[in-house]
């Protein structure tokens, strides 16, 4: 797959699992898009099925637009019938990586590295409430904050602002 240009033309997705303070578990739904690198969801519950990851994708859209292509990998949530009915109403293409192959979803596998080495390890969640604010948080400092050098040293925000403004 050829890097993208420009934003929205791939979207990579994965779930995270964590737990909460008590050994409950829950999931982070995250999605990515590759070229600016911006987190554009994490959503974290106790269950994310395909209707809701299908429901995310066009709350994300409504702001953004649809992506050209979305890259996950073959987890239960990410091909129901769902996710299939989703992808073919809104033509949007689908890649799916081959099995325990994380590297060909390399973006969102660098962006949920640093999610856990940054923020899941580093603070304890008594409920989902406190798991979901810190969360959010903490992605609004990876998308407003931090700069990246693979970015020209801008932040995601920046660099996906910066290439609205010399589209054609």
């Amino acid at each position: 797959m050829a890097i993208p240009q420009g934003p929205n033309q791939r979207w990579s997705l994965d779930l995270v699992s964590d737990a909460l303070s008590d050994g409950r578990r829950f999931r982070i739904l995250c999605v990515i898009d590759d070229f600016s690198r911006e987190c554009l969801a994490a959503i974290v519950d106790t269950s994310i099925s395909g209707v809701r990851v299908s429901r995310e994708l066009d709350r994300i859209a409504e702001m953004r637009g649809y992506p050209c292509m979305v890259v996950s990998d073959n987890g239960t949530g990410l091909t129901s019938n769902a996710m299939l009915k989703w992808q073919q109403d809104r033509q949007v293409e689908w890649h799916s990586i081959a099995p325990a192959k994380q590297m060909q979803n390399g973006f969102v596998e660098s962006f949920n590295g640093r999610l856990r080495d940054e923020c899941l390890n580093e603070h304890p969640f008594p409920t989902m409430r406190h798991a979901r604010y810190l969360i959010a948080a903490w992605r609004d400092d990876y998308n407003h904050h931090r700069p990246h050098s693979s970015l020209d040293r801008l932040t995601p925000r920046e660099y996906h602002q910066r290439s609205e403004k010399y589209q054609p």
